[in-house]
């Protein structure tokens, strides 16, 4: 059986004490009590494991992610008192593991990220997480002095569509692929011109540990990236594409 910290009946079943303080306030919902239910035989009950509220919680959403179910937070934390229990069984071994919560109850709460930010159930990436989670890649900047032609060429070489227009290492603007598109659709002369010409303006500018779903509100239409300075001063970029990758892992 699975059981919550703060629930007495894990210690009721090793002991048969009824201990008061092993009680305290949780989150998890559905089991655990502080009381002996009169309807409960322990004898048919072989262990009793104990799950965290934020491992029963994130387990409920790995469900929902890996295997399409759309569980309850209490079916997570009976899967996850399962892997607890992962040592003791072998390969010959029949488990069942009945998911008996529906998740349409814990929108608002386990399908939630701020509320599961809010309890420390989620692990908050930053925009060091995802640039320390590229292994080091340079950015590609250009200056308002480089042609529009060496911009296109770069976004080319490096599959990009965003560029950081850069001067003696100052922000100036920035240069999108969709926006030049439309420029030199318009007037193909442009791209023998200089970026000044065509700069659009500047992303915005966060800490390096600024969360990853504030950088996802930042990004939009008018601003195709964010940029940070990591502890050494230097710039680094994130893109859509980057945030997608980073809340899909």
């Amino acid at each position: 059986a699975v059981d919550v910290y703060g629930s007495l009946l894990t210690k009721y079943f090793k002991t048969g004490e009824i201990d008061m303080n092993e009680v305290h306030p949780y989150i998890s919902e559905g089991f655990g009590e502080d009381f002996v239910p009169g309807n409960y035989d322990m004898s048919v009950i072989d262990e009793f494991v104990q799950v965290t509220d934020k491992d029963g919680a994130v387990m409920a959403r790995r469900i929902a992610k890996e295997e399409g179910m759309f569980c309850g937070y209490s079916a997570g934390s009976c899967l996850q008192g399962l892997m607890q229990l992962k040592a003791s069984l072998t390969k010959d071994d029949v488990v069942v593991c009945v998911f008996h919560d529906h998740g349409s109850r814990y929108v608002g709460k386990v399908y939630n990220d701020q509320w599961m930010m809010e309890r420390g159930f989620l692990d908050v990436k930053t925009f060091k997480d995802i640039v320390n989670g590229r292994g080091g890649q340079k950015l590609i900047t250009v200056s308002p002095e480089h042609t529009v032609a060496d911009a296109v060429e770069l976004m080319k070489k490096y599959d990009i569509e965003q560029i950081p227009v850069l001067k003696d290492g100052e922000l100036k603007g920035s240069l999108s692929e969709g926006g030049l598109f439309q420029k030199i659709f318009s007037n193909p002369e442009l791209k023998d011109t200089t970026v000044a010409s065509v700069i659009e303006h500047p992303y915005p500018v966060v800490d390096f540990l600024t969360p990853v779903e504030k950088i996802g509100t930042l990004i939009n239409k008018e601003n195709g990236a964010v940029l940070a300075k990591d502890e050494k001063g230097d710039f680094h970029i994130i893109t859509k594409y980057d945030v997608i990758q980073s809340l899909a892992k």
